[in-house]
């Protein structure tokens, strides 16, 4: 092979290089089609919220407190802590033998008595029949009139004596009050109780422990915009992961005072299906005093312009200050709104809009020279620190 068939034959290897070489450059910086996507958000109801916080115990809606009329010595306890109980079953009972001799005590002074009666009643009829024929003075049937009454009233003492004596072996016997669950049990078998000056606790019952309550205690500077039925949320330590919901059932009236700082104990409903509350914990509470029907405030910051419009669509305006902007079909349409008030992030819209209706509140351009490149294009939402909009390419437009 000759020197020149040598050198043409590199020539052309090194052509067909540069050739394959401009060919995958020009390949892979070819621009893909843009094309735009916008972003909507329904107007909807959610709120805006001025909240009061506090702190609060988690408390049973209804407790009942179980105790003892009667004094003696507690020789059978039927529950313990977490038992599940009915109204009307026995969970404890006093010893009954100091109980009973009262009793029976009280039925022997009652059947005296009773005999008593029967006699001044017998010694009254007949004094009466002799004083009606006029064979008995004034003063004797006085005197058996007298003894009669005397009798009668004394029976009718005795026999409220045995009453009360059934009574309290009655309350010998400790029974629920109410269907629920033993939150406490305060006392043990052998123990003593005296119930001479007030009537000492030994169990408390919860009757649902699905249907809590938040006592929570609200600063005397935020009560007044706290009122009845006003939406709640909270916290508690136990669950920091969950937020649970309530409603404002009362403001107590009654203030407390306690280190100069003067508080009023406000009511939450706090359901409690999952059994997570539980009696006793604390909870952080959110109470929203005020609350207002909005949309998101950037709908209102969206302004189109052709640089962000896919070919076809067209814009039409209107001349208001506050606006939202609907695409009905290949048209950007303004409509003037009715703002109220705003946090920068939702906006009261009062009146222009209808409910349900999706309003742009973003444009973004998909497409350039990587296909999964997406970049913003609302000017009014774009940080000035972050490079334009994609140009159209030009070649397209041809």
């Amino acid at each position: 092979m000759t020197n020149k068939k040598k050198k043409l034959i590199i020539c052309i290897s090194v052509a067909i290089a540069i050739i394959a070489a401009v060919t995958i450059f020009m390949r892979s910086n070819k621009r893909q089609p843009i094309t735009i996507i916008y972003e909507t958000a329904k107007v909807e109801r959610a709120t805006i919220s001025n909240s009061v916080t506090a702190t609060g115990t988690i408390e049973p809606v209804n407790k009942v407190e179980v105790g003892t009329q009667v004094s003696g010595i507690i020789s059978k306890i039927y529950v313990d802590y977490n038992s599940i109980v009915k109204k009307g079953q026995v969970i404890a009972e006093l010893d009954k033998i100091n109980l009973e001799s009262e009793l029976a005590s009280a039925k022997a002074n009652l059947a005296s008595s009773k005999s008593e009666l029967d006699y001044q009643e017998t010694n009254y009829k007949r004094i009466k029949a002799l004083h009606d024929k006029g064979f008995i003075s004034d003063d004797d049937f006085d005197i058996a009139d007298l003894s009669y009454k005397k009798a009668k009233e004394a029976y009718l003492v005795q026999l409220q004596t045995v009453q009360k004596a059934q009574t309290n072996l009655g309350y010998a016997t400790i029974t629920s009050p109410i269907d629920g669950v033993v939150l406490s049990k305060d006392v043990e078998e052998g123990q003593t109780v005296a119930a001479s000056f007030s009537t000492p606790t030994l169990f408390t019952i919860a009757r649902d422990l699905t249907d809590m309550q938040v006592v929570a205690n609200v600063d005397e500077a935020d009560i007044g915009n706290v009122r009845d039925g006003q939406r709640v949320t909270f916290t508690v330590d136990a669950f920091p992961d969950d937020t649970f919901e309530g409603r404002v059932k009362q403001v107590r009236q009654q203030g407390e005072e306690e280190s100069n700082v003067v508080t009023y104990e406000v009511v939450i409903s706090a359901p409690n299906n999952d059994l997570k509350l539980k009696p006793q914990l604390t909870a952080n509470v959110n109470i929203y005093t005020e609350e207002i029907e909005n949309v998101p405030a950037k709908a209102l910051r969206f302004s189109p312009s052709k640089e962000m419009m896919n070919d076809g669509e067209k814009i039409k305006d209107c001349n208001a200050t506050n606006k939202l902007w609907i695409k009905e079909t290949n048209i950007l349409k303004a409509y003037p709104v009715k703002t109220g008030i705003t946090n920068g992030i939702r906006t009261q819209i009062l009146e222009g809009v209808k409910e349900g209706t999706a309003v742009i509140t973003n444009a973004k351009a998909k497409g350039g020279t990587d296909e999964d490149n997406i970049s913003e294009l609302n000017s009014q939402e774009r940080s000035p620190f972050s490079p334009g909009p994609p140009e159209r390419d030009k070649k397209q437009k041809k």
